[in-house]
Order: C-alpha cells, then structure tokens, then sequence
C-alpha cells in the first residue's frame, strides 16, 4: 500500500508513481492516437459526410453510450471499494481479537511454556493466513509447537491448535469452565476472521459483467473518432486516447481493489498488519 499526503496537490498532478495505470495504459493510448489520425485524415479529405444523418446523430449516440458507461463504471468502483474496504475491517478485526486473547491469557497467569505457545500461534495465524490468501506457503518458526501438515489448510490447523490447546489446559486443572467459553469465543473469531477473507477473495465480479464492461469500453473509444472527426478534426489524436485513459483506469484501479490482499500498490498493507500483531502480542505476553 502506498503511504501518502492526501493534501500534497502537486505531488499527485505530476508524479508518475508506478502504481499508475498511464504506464500500462500508453501502448494501447498510442495505438487509439493512430488509429484516430487516420480517421481524421480519411474524413476530412476523402470523405463528404459531415452533413449526413449519421455524421449529426453519432454525436448524440455517444452521448447515450457515455452516460451508460459512467453507471456502470460507478457501480464497478463502487462495488471493489467495498470489498477493499471489508479486507480492511477484517484485518483490522484480527488485530483486536489477537490483542485480547494476549491480554487474557497473560491475565490467567498460566505456566511459561503455555504462555509461550500462545506468544507463537497467535501471530503466526496472521502470517499464515497472509501466505493462504496470497496463495504461498507458511514457512512458520518454531513450528514444533503446532503440528502443520503439508498441504493443509495451514490457518486452519493453528486455530485448531489453539483451540485443543485450551480443552487441555481446562482438563489439566487450569482452566475454569468460564475460562474455556471465554477463550473459545476469541478463537472462533479466527475462523470467522479466516472465512471472511477467503469469500473476498475467492470470490471476484461475475466473469461476463466484467468481460461486458471491457468490451463496451473498448467498441465505445474505437467508435468515437466517426463521432468527432468532423467536430474535431486532428484534435482527436489527443482528445480520443484521453477519454480512453479515464474510462480504462477506472476498471484497472477496480480490478487491483477488488483482490484486497496481495502485492498491487494499492493493496491493503498486510504485511504491515501481521508484524504489528505479533509485536503487539509479544509485548503482553512476553
């Protein structure tokens, strides 16, 4: 995630940070920019249809198309702002529930190496559910304490290591039965936290609404130069590849948004996340 002065005006006008879709956007831009100058070129010397019924309605039709697009574009950002958005209280719904299962089990007084135990699983399940959402492998330290099986779902089995951890400890004398409820609605949050992240994920824009927008997008650009040759002239080699920028960074920015969790400039910034959780709980339980 890119970390930034929201009130900097300048910085944002004339910086071009690699985050911007410009850089994967000039090569198509260039390519609209030829393809209007040789509309313009053909229209304006070879072509007598400025005053024809299509050359005075194709205006109006663009305006039409625009119009649609702007709403669907609106609900396109819309709808990956609030995915976005939802990783975030998830994450920061996992900072809270680590810090207070921390400070509970610091508060239960139990033996060093419970508290140790406690002082692994509990950031570790943050790292490990980071490495699963980014589709990599947990590599975890001193994973002796929790048994992880290869190839299984690695959040899961710290969880269900945490969770076995306090049925032992309330059968072993050290927990009351209150405890055990107490802490067990803590670790639930874990595999709600968990869940919630997999469904943001695993669960993009139906494939046709996005294939439709990419291509009503596309046909609308492609389609604009007939419009505005005989209004504009050679200034469509500028004004075409413009409008195209603006109408495809929105879908790009929605595409990167919607996936809150991986590498993307604009990602949330996990990482960061996950190693205050496991300072944060080092410094209550350690």
């Amino acid at each position: 995630m890119i970390n930034y002065n929201p009130k900097e005006w300048i910085a944002f006008i004339f910086h071009i940070h690699k985050a911007d879709t410009f850089r994967k956007l000039w090569p198509l831009m260039l390519g609209i920019a030829v393809f209007s100058g040789i509309v313009a070129y053909l229209g304006l010397n070879y072509l007598e249809v400025s005053q024809t019924p299509f050359a005075k309605n194709i205006g109006m039709m663009h305006s039409l198309l625009g119009f649609v697009i702007s709403m669907l574009l609106v609900f396109r950002t819309n709808t990956s702002y609030d995915r976005w958005w939802e990783g975030r209280k998830m994450l920061g719904a996992l900072v809270n529930v680590s810090r207070n299962l921390s400070m509970k089990i610091k508060a239960l007084e139990l033996k060093p190496e419970d508290v140790q135990f406690f002082s692994y699983a509990i950031p570790n399940f943050a790292f490990a559910l980071k490495d699963h959402l980014r589709e990599k492998r947990f590599y975890g330290k001193d994973s002796v304490l929790i048994e992880i099986k290869e190839g299984a779902h690695v959040p899961n089995q710290i969880a269900s290591g945490m969770v076995s951890k306090i049925y032992n400890l309330q059968k072993q004398g050290q927990l009351s039965a209150q405890d055990l409820i107490i802490l067990t609605e803590d670790l639930n949050q874990f595999t709600n936290i968990c869940g919630a992240c997999e469904r943001i994920r695993n669960t993009p824009i139906p494939y046709s609404y996005s294939a439709f927008i990419k291509k009503f997008v596309f046909f609308y650009v492609i389609s604009l130069p007939l419009g505005l040759v005989f209004s504009l002239g050679y200034y469509m080699v500028l004004i075409v590849p413009f409008i195209l920028y603006v109408l495809t960074s929105l879908e790009l920015i929605a595409e990167q948004i919607e996936n809150p969790f991986g590498l993307d400039a604009n990602d949330l910034p996990v990482d960061d996340i996950c190693k205050n959780i496991e300072k944060h709980t080092a410094e209550i339980l350690l």
